[in-house]
This record gives structure tokens, C-alpha cells and sequence, in this order.
């Protein structure tokens, strides 16, 4: 059965090849002498994951002390400060690499000396499920693969994607404004090299086989060191045809199918998560039929939560949220507000007012924030991401900075707990990090604002003190994570509808796979005291009904549910 899936697939990728030979080298690859695969596929059902399920995101040194490994660091920060609050955590690249901090990967079979060993990152995986960047679209231009590709040699000289000059490339679509070739000497001549995002990334040929099971090959290698969620990096690119806009093309979408067949007969558990930060037709596509992606990104999220809680209206949230389908059987979404790269603000075009986006960006840059600019066709410029910790970007709101900072925040990331779908944090959210202004300046690079590397003596001994941002938000949010875990109407699969109340509050109904348990979860986004009827609400008459962020009990002749500014409530049937 496995072979006949992947024959099917690989005939679609490389009509010219013999597929059934190409997948028997596949799983020859894949399943080395050594290893087995299962029988049959893992079903498509929801059992893997659970509302217990959360993510760290952190770099492998964002935590430094002069003395230990980086990832030590890290390690004892998630055993000392999170074994009980989050089950996973997404390492950022730890691999060697040469530019675009970490994502410009030299050799994927090493972790950068630097941060640790291998050794590390299975201490790590054997604590807390494992995620890592499997960044596929291009390696190092200082790499042995592309050193060997200049000098010609076999099999290396097929691995790198060539086009001419002379190419359409008009309709390519690129998230950088640096040229999309570049001319390397070679024995064979001069040859132009695409480079989807810079120069020092060299895109790879993925219409030669060979490249393929090279990336099958790394893939078994990181699975036996412990990593359990691969993240397909810049996945949309990797099929490129000059002519086309070189995204999303069918043999891209096979080869994600082709990656999820080997997940579903692995005897691990292999989750695949698809970053496609591109508008949401596109981004739901990478769920297939829920064949391909297990979990894609929430990208538009950020943006609209930022906007929500700066303008004191979830009106643009909300309807948003009316228009997300929920997620196939066996697949999630995965909710973040903030990452490394920052606050990605194409997701936001079509969903909010140009007006309020220029708001966002004067708002943030008030705040000590960065703006990221791409050109346009016409030589224009729009916003591409704002650059600001998340914690800064809620120091203001349109009117601008208050004594509601903290309570904003808080709102922002239970908001994220609170939806259908797997909560992840960056680092510097659970942290309460400020905007790194020096690393800005010492970098003279906008995303290095939010990549701050605490001193880790210096952080342990903030969040020791209880009057410090670090204590007061990682406290905060690791006893909601903890409440959270304990309710099953908050499976990433569980039941979610949107409810229509006052514009300055954003509410959900969960309800559990079972229908044992409800949830409303109401987030007022506003510094105003807000009123929702209690009837608004639907509450099943004959059940007690408690507000469990909180523990206040609603009373039977109770008619409306208060909350304060910036206050939000779990309301619930069942404790």
C-alpha cells in the first residue's frame, strides 16, 4: 500500500522517471536497513494531539551565561520554568549556517557547535516533543553542496535550480526585492542560479530525484535524533517554472503528499507543519483533503489581535474569524501571535482598512517599533511586517500608552489559548522581552529588535522577583496554560462557533468532542467595562455555570456577564 501511494505520487512529480523504482528508493531511504514502517497509515482522527498541547519557539541561544552550551540553557529553562505548563518547543535552525540567522542552513547533519551537540537536542526530545526547521527551498552558498556544484562535481551539479536571463520571470512571486538570478562561474560555463530570497540562499532543483532523496535522507536522520514536528520552511517555493509565478505549483503540493505518506507509515509520530505566509486561500490549501500538511500557520492572527487590542474593537477579528473554516480530520491550525520574524502584516491586506493598518504602524513605531517596507510594482512602498516585540507592541493603543499594558498583553495570548487549533509562544512573549534596540544598531538589522539573548543569570533572577515584567507575565500565563490543559473543550479540534456580541469583545463557544463540556471564552479587547447579556450567551439552563479564570460563579437570576477592561473569562459547565 505504501508503495502504490508513493508511485502515484512520484509519477505526478517526475512523469519521465520509472516511479516504481523511484519508490522503492524512497522507502529504501527513508526505512534504511534497520527501521521498519507500519502496515498500514496512521487514521486521520484527532488523537494526537490534545488541549495539553502547547509550543515554546525560542532560538537555540537565547539564553547565554558565558559558561554552558546555549541549548543546556535552554533545556534548564523548560524543565525549571515550563515541564507542567508546555509539552513542545520549536528550536529555531541549529544547524551551521551563514546568513539570515539560521535559515541559510551550511550542512543539515551537524548542530552548530556553538549552541551544542546532538547530544543536547536529544536531552531535549526526550523531555518535550521536538520541533525543527527542515528548511528545504535553498541551503548555503558557502555549503559543501553549492562548493561542489561550482566545481561541477557529480551528484551536486544537478542539486541547484538554473534559468537564463534571458526567462520570463515576470510573474514570479518573491517575498525579497534583491535579483532573483544570480551568474556563477562553473566548468560548464557561466550558469544563472535562482535565489528566491538572497544570494547567499541558493534555491534547489527539485526536478532532479536526486534532490529528493537527499531531503528524505536528512529527514530520517532528524527523526532518529529525537524531533518529532517538521516545519517545512518556504515550502510554496520549491517548484519553480519560469513563466509561472513559481508558487504553490501541483508537483509542490505532491511532494508535501509524498512527505505525509511517509509520516503516516513512520512507526513515530511525525507531525508536518507547512510556513506559507501567503493569503488564506492559499495557506488552507496546504491542509490538501487532509492528506498533505497536519497543521499550517494561523498567519493572519497576529496582525488582527495587534489591531483588535491597539483600536479596542475585535469587529475586524470577529469577522474574520466568522470565514476560518474549521480544520480537516487529523489536521490543526497553529496559533501564534509572535515569531523571530516579527509581525507579518500581508496576511492583514483585505482584512483590515488601509487607514487602521497606517494607525498599526504609527502606533508600533511610537512604541520603539521598527517598520519593514516591500516595493511594489509601481515603486511604492507598503508595509511587509512591523518589527517589535509583542509585549512592546501592546505598550500603546491608538490613543496612545496607559497603565493597561500588562493586562493588554495578557488578553492578546489568551486569546490564542482560546481558539480551535495548537497555542504557540516565542520566547520573548512568555518573557515579557522589551525591543532590543542595541541589536538593532550593532546589526543594522530591523528583525534583530525581537531576538534579544538574555543573560540567564540575569533572567532567573527577575523572574525570582515578583514585581518584574518576566514574573508578572510568565506567571500569569503559565497558571492559564495550566487551566486550559485541564479542559476538553479546548482539544484543538473541539467544536468552535463565533459568537456575535458587543463589538469591543471577542467571543468563542467551544464544546468538546464528547459535547460533555462548554466554554465560552469572551476577551474584551477594550478599556471600556463591557456588558454581555446573559443570554446572548445560550447557557444551558440546569448547570452551573463558572467563569474559571476568575472562579466566580454565575447566579441563576444573573442577566448580564461584566468584564472589566482587558478582562477575559473562560465560562464553563464543567471544572
Amino acid at each position: 500500500m505504501i508503495k502504490d501511494a508513493l508511485s502515484r505520487l512520484l509519477q505526478q512529480i517526475y512523469p519521465q522517471q520509472d516511479s516504481d523504482l523511484l519508490s522503492d528508493r524512497v522507502i529504501d531511504t527513508f526505512w534504511p536497513h534497520g527501521t521498519h514502517h507500519t502496515d498500514t497509515a496512521k487514521p486521520a482522527d484527532n488523537s494526537q494531539w490534545s488541549q495539553r498541547d502547547s509550543v515554546l519557539i525560542s532560538y537555540g541561544d537565547s539564553f547565554l551565561d558565558g559558561r554552558h552550551n546555549p541549548l543546556d540553557l535552554l533545556h534548564d529553562f523548560l524543565l525549571t520554568q515550563l515541564r507542567d505548563v508546555i509539552n513542545g518547543v520549536h528550536i529555531l535552525p541549529f544547524f551551521p549556517y551563514t546568513s539570515d540567522d539560521g535559515f541559510s542552513i551550511s550542512d543539515y547533519e551537524k548542530v552548530n557547535s556553538s549552541l551544542g551537540s546532538w547530544a543536547d537536542i536529544q536531552r531535549i526530545a526526550g523531555d518535550f516533543t521536538l520541533m525543527s526547521d527542515l528548511v528545504l527551498n535553498h541551503v548555503s552558498s558557502q555549503g559543501k553542496w553549492f562548493n561542489e556544484y561550482r566545481q561541477g562535481h557529480e551528484p551536486y551539479k544537478g542539486y541547484f535550480f538554473e534559468a537564463s536571463p534571458d526567462d520570463d520571470l515576470t510573474a514570479t512571486v518573491r517575498p525579497r526585492s534583491t535579483p532573483l538570478l544570480q551568474a556563477i562561474d562553473t566548468p560548464n560555463g557561466t550558469r544563472h542560479v535562482w535565489c528566491t530570497f538572497s544570494h547567499d540562499q541558493i534555491d534547489l532543483n527539485f526536478k532532479n530525484p536526486e534532490v529528493l532523496i537527499e531531503i528524505i535522507r536528512i529527514i530520517r536522520l532528524h527523526v532518529n535524533m529525537g524531533i518529532r514536528i517538521i516545519r517545512l520552511d518556504a515550502v510554496a517555493f520549491i517548484w519553480k517554472e519560469p513563466g509561472t509565478s513559481s508558487i504553490h505549483l501541483p508537483q509542490t503540493h505532491a511532494i508535501v503528499k509524498l512527505l505525509r505518506v511517509l509520516a503516516d507509515y513512520a512507526e513515530e509520530a511525525i507531525i508536518l507543519i507547512t510556513e506559507t505566509n501567503v493569503p488564506k486561500a492559499e495557506n488552507l490549501s496546504y491542509f490538501g483533503s487532509g492528506e498533505e500538511a497536519h497543521m499550517i500557520y494561523n498567519f493572519p492572527l497576529p496582525p488582527l489581535i495587534l489591531h483588535g487590542l491597539q483600536a479596542g474593537t475585535a469587529k475586524y477579528l470577529n469577522q474574520w474569524q466568522m470565514t476560518m473554516p474549521p480544520a480537516p480530520m487529523g489536521c490543526s491550525y497553529f496559533n501564534f501571535t509572535a515569531s523571530h520574524d516579527g509581525i507579518g502584516m500581508r496576511p492583514a491586506e483585505g482584512l483590515l482598512p488601509p487607514d487602521e493598518i497606517q494607525q498599526m504602524v504609527d502606533t508600533v513605531i511610537s512604541a520603539g517599533g521598527r517598520a519593514s517596507m516591500r516595493a511594489l510594482e509601481d515603486g511604492s512602498e507598503a508595509i511587509y511586517e512591523l518589527n517589535c516585540t509583542y509585549f512592546d507592541a501592546m505598550r500603546c493603543t491608538f490613543d496612545g500608552p496607559d497603565d493597561l499594558h500588562i493586562a493588554r498583553f495578557l488578553t492578546s495570548q489568551t486569546i490564542v489559548m482560546s481558539l480551535e487549533g495548537i497555542p504557540a509562544f516565542y520566547i520573548h512573549s512568555l518573557l515579557a522581552t522589551e525591543n532590543d534596540q542595541q541589536a538593532v544598531e550593532r546589526r543594522q538589522m530591523n528583525r534583530a529588535i525581537n531576538r534579544h539573548r538574555w543573560d540567564y543569570p540575569t533572567l532567573r533572577a527577575r523572574l525570582t522577583n515578583p514585581d518584574t515584567n518576566q514574573a508578572k507575565v510568565l506567571s500569569a500565563l503559565s497558571e492559564r496554560l495550566r487551566l486550559r490543559a485541564r479542559q476538553p473543550a479546548f482539544h484543538p479540534n473541539a467544536t468552535q462557533f463565533t459568537l456575535r456580541l458587543d463589538e469591543r469583545v471577542f467571543g468563542i463557544w467551544r464544546q468538546s468532542l464528547d459535547r460533555a463540556q462548554s466554554v465560552f471564552a469572551l476577551h474584551n479587547v477594550s478599556n471600556d467595562p463591557v456588558s454581555i447579556p446573559v443570554s446572548a450567551l445560550n447557557l444551558i439552563a440546569d448547570e452551573t455555570w463558572v467563569d474559571i479564570l476568575s472562579g466566580e460563579k454565575l447566579k441563576e437570576e444573573q442577566t448580564d456577564v461584566s468584564l472589566s477592561a482587558y478582562q477575559c473569562r473562560w465560562i464553563t459547565n464543567l471544572r
